[in-house]
């Protein structure tokens, strides 16, 4: 009885040694939300992949400046002592390419209907580099800070067309409520790094994308090589809410 006892608490002790190793072993997951969303936005990504035993943070994007969004997604990359997949959408993208540059520990970069930005480029001369995008005429009245930059916010009422038409509207009205300004210098502030141009890029969106061109997105994952682009017909801007399944199968094939 009890070396029957023994034998069971020893293969109990593997069984959770085993699933401990597996978790740690698997990359962080590090989510950069973009400009006029927040970390909620990766709630249904985020979900399934804990699910599947992946550790993750939602960076809380600060959406001021490249250099200074940078350093702070940098610094949480270098407090991790895992490797991590970086993964950025929108103007998140932009702070991806130039954070993972000095990190050690990234292993790859998956590009969620976001900005790919090669040296002295920026958010705003991209999505205006092929026709398409309308988030100009959707843009509320800017917020005037010191310093003479201003916050940008989607007018509400043009909120769900512009950004998340396939999101229903009940939702939308909250994102739009709570939605988190970025600057306008943030989004002309050109990059100093690539890092698409030395890690493995992984590109998904939704040729319906109202914010950066379904054209602008293909132009740049070719030009990162990527190694695996997905096309969601009818997506949206906001891809991560409306078919988290789809974005988090690539994130864990960019984890792999």
């Amino acid at each position: 009885m009890k070396i029957s006892l023994l034998s069971t608490l020893i293969a109990l002790g593997s069984t959770f040694t085993s699933s401990a190793f597996a978790t740690e072993s698997k990359p962080t997951i590090v989510l950069v939300h973009g400009a006029f969303a927040d970390a909620s936005s990766w709630n249904g990504v985020i979900t399934r992949l804990e699910k599947d035993g992946y550790p993750v943070v939602a960076v809380a994007n600060p959406l001021r400046s490249v250099k200074t969004d940078a350093a702070y997604v940098t610094n949480i990359i270098t407090s991790l002592k895992t490797p991590v997949v970086l993964v950025g959408h929108s103007y998140g993208g932009t702070i991806i390419s130039q954070a993972a540059e000095t990190a050690g520990n990234v292993r790859s970069l998956v590009y969620v209907s976001a900005f790919a930005p090669d040296l002295g480029e920026t958010a705003a001369s991209l999505s205006g580099k092929f026709p398409g995008g309308t988030l100009g005429t959707a843009l509320g009245a800017a917020v005037k800070l010191e310093g003479g930059t201003a916050d940008l916010y989607i007018q509400r009422d043009k909120f769900h067309d512009q950004f998340a038409a396939d999101v229903p509207e009940a939702e939308t009205r909250l994102m739009a409520a709570t939605q988190r300004p970025v600057t306008d210098a943030a989004l002309n502030e050109p990059v100093t790094s690539a890092a698409w141009k030395k890690l493995p890029s992984f590109f998904i969106y939704g040729d319906a994308d109202k914010n950066i061109p379904a054209k602008a997105i293909v132009w740049m994952a070719e030009r990162a090589n990527s190694r695996e682009t997905i096309v969601i017909k009818g997506g949206s801007h906001v891809v991560m809410i409306s078919h988290p399944d789809a974005v988090t199968k690539l994130i864990e094939h960019a984890a792999q």
